[in-house]
């Protein structure tokens, strides 16, 4: 984790709370998780080729 995405304090000299500080990382995360399934769903449709089925069973 970079440290950009970690939640830093702000300039009010006041440590945040925990349940402040947990509501940020999950949103940190949750900005992380869409990114990769985007690269995801990106990389998957550019391995399929035009008019290829995907067989089942």
């Amino acid at each position: 984790m970079s440290e950009e995405t970690v939640p830093q304090q702000g300039g009010t000299g006041q440590p945040k709370g925990l349940l402040q500080q947990m509501e940020e990382l999950m949103a940190a995360l949750n900005a992380d998780l869409s990114a990769l399934d985007a690269d995801l769903q990106a990389a998957g449709d550019a391995d399929r080729r035009p008019g290829e089925e995907e067989q089942v069973g």
